[in-house]
């Protein structure tokens, strides 16, 4: 079984155990977290609703993120992911989210987010809350897989 796949399938079991629903807010990773949890037959227990929210204005009109925040921050930051995944848990009827935004590449790299950076967020209704930044090697398609790796292993460590 492909790790991804084992991960969703593990992380799906446990979402259910503990009566959990997830949203997702991704950008960098364009729904691929998502995608991964639907992979597994009976993800509509303990899925609710995913947000792409690849631009800006999907972020602000979608999720609630400040136009402030994004100005200030980037939209490859942790104050932005932190405001995604608390805008997916508002708009939906999950108990745990998680966000992300990242640079992929090829190119969109700078000095201080080069290609690699990827920003997370988790939080559920309650009070857990982790955000970090993670920087990832390899081609776009490599940058993707980790971070989506990198966020099913986050939620499952957390309800373990």
């Amino acid at each position: 079984m492909e790790r991804t796949t084992k991960l969703s399938a593990d992380l799906g079991a446990l979402l259910a155990k503990y009566s959990h629903v997830l949203t997702t807010a991704e950008s960098c990773t364009g729904g691929g977290v998502a995608t991964a949890i639907t992979d597994i037959a009976g993800s509509s227990a303990w899925l609710d609703r995913a947000f792409v929210t690849y631009s800006n204005e999907a972020k602000i009109e979608m999720l609630g993120v400040q136009a402030s925040t994004l100005a200030a921050y980037g939209a490859v930051s942790e104050p932005v992911v932190i405001e995604m995944v608390h805008g997916a848990l508002k708009n939906s009827n999950a108990t745990i989210g998680v966000s992300i935004s990242g640079v992929a590449g090829p190119s969109g790299g700078s000095i201080e987010k080069p290609v690699g950076t990827v920003c997370f967020a988790f939080a559920d209704n309650q009070s857990w809350q982790l955000v970090e930044t993670m920087y990832f090697t390899g081609d776009r398609a490599q940058v993707r897989k980790k971070a989506v790796e990198h966020a099913l292993t986050q939620l499952h460590q957390h309800l373990s």
